[in-house]
Order: structure tokens, then sequence, then C-alpha cells
């Protein structure tokens, strides 16, 4: 710590404000500030097995409520990540405990995109199984209670979908941006397939 960052730790006790929800994997390589380089304090963050939202989920819902309804977070940024462990559990015939009910929703989207998805080499199937899951939990937190209110109380707020890369370190913009109602309807036609 240098002599001008004496009250480094004091202002980040004092409060947060961050503009940015990171909903992403638990996955130890993909840490939210890093990837984004920003410093604590500007990024509020949740991580579960695979990004996933689900509708009954009280710990995801708690922390989309905090972050829009009390820190007023501009953006929402659901990230998954290539090569993602609990997308390639949710492929497989494998025992995992309770990791088999948390990718449950998973396996679903596989099944509903099946007939695009079997075709495809391994790894091909794998990323976009990683793709379409981050479509679903993009879908999800759109539709939440949370999210529409605040829409319509007129909070700006946008919802980004995007992919984070191992092997490059490169984030891929996966184009599902919703900036309000108006935009959800394509993000969920991709979710819930033809």
């Amino acid at each position: 710590m240098t002599a001008e960052q004496a009250d480094y730790f004091s202002s980040l006790a004092n409060q947060q404000r961050p503009e940015l929800l990171w909903i992403g994997c638990s996955d130890s390589r993909v840490p939210a500030n890093q990837l984004l380089k920003l410093p604590p304090g500007e990024v509020f963050v949740h991580r579960n097995i695979a990004n996933i939202i689900h509708a009954a989920d009280l710990n995801s819902h708690s922390v989309l409520q905090y972050s829009v309804d009390v820190l007023k977070v501009k953006h929402i940024i659901v990230c998954g990540h290539y090569n993602c462990g609990g997308v390639a559990a949710a492929l497989t015939n494998e025992q995992y405990g309770l990791v088999d009910h948390w990718v449950r929703t998973i396996k679903d989207l596989y099944a509903v995109h099946e007939e695009k998805l079997k075709p495809l080499p391994a790894d091909v199937r794998l990323e976009r199984l990683v793709e379409l899951n981050v479509a679903r939990s993009v879908d999800a937190v759109a539709h939440s209670t949370i999210v529409q209110n605040a829409w319509g109380r007129g909070q700006e707020l946008t919802i980004h979908g995007w992919c984070y890369k191992l092997t490059d370190g490169l984030i891929k913009d996966l184009q599902m941006t919703i900036t309000g109602i108006q935009d959800i309807k394509g993000v969920h036609k991709l979710v819930v397939g033809p």
C-alpha cells in the first residue's frame, strides 16, 4: 500500500456503490473483478455451479433483489465459461450427488435442443450448451419479478449474456443484451427452442 492509498480500506469499508452485478460460475478460474479489471467494491458478485438462476433459489434471488433494489446496479452480467464442469456434468449419466439436482435445468435445456446439439462434435456441443445455459439464466433474470418491477418503475437496468474462454482469457459477448421488457422475446425463443 502506498501513501496515496492510505484511506483505501476506510473508504471501502464505509460503503459500496457497484454498478454491476456479476452472476457467474463458482469455478476458481473465473474471478469477476480480475476479468473486468475492476477493484473491490465495483462489482457485486453471485457465483454458483454453472451460473444457474433457479426460480426457487432464495440465495440468487436475494442477491438479485439486493443489487437491484438497494444498490441500484445498472448492469447485470450473466457470465458462463467454456469447458464448464457443471454443464459437462449435465451431459453425462454419471451421478454427482447434489450436483445432479442443481444441473437438472441444464439437462432439460439439452433435451429441448438435443436434435441440434447431438450431431455436433463433443467439444462444440459442450460450448453450445454453455452458451444456451447463459441464455437460460439471462432469460430467468429478465423474467424475475425483481427485474420486471425495476423496469416497471423506470429503473435503468441492462442484462448481458457473456462467456469466458479459459484458454485465451477473452470474454465473448453472446449478443443477448436485454434493456427492458421489449427485448425479452428474442432470448426467450433461443431458450425454449423451436
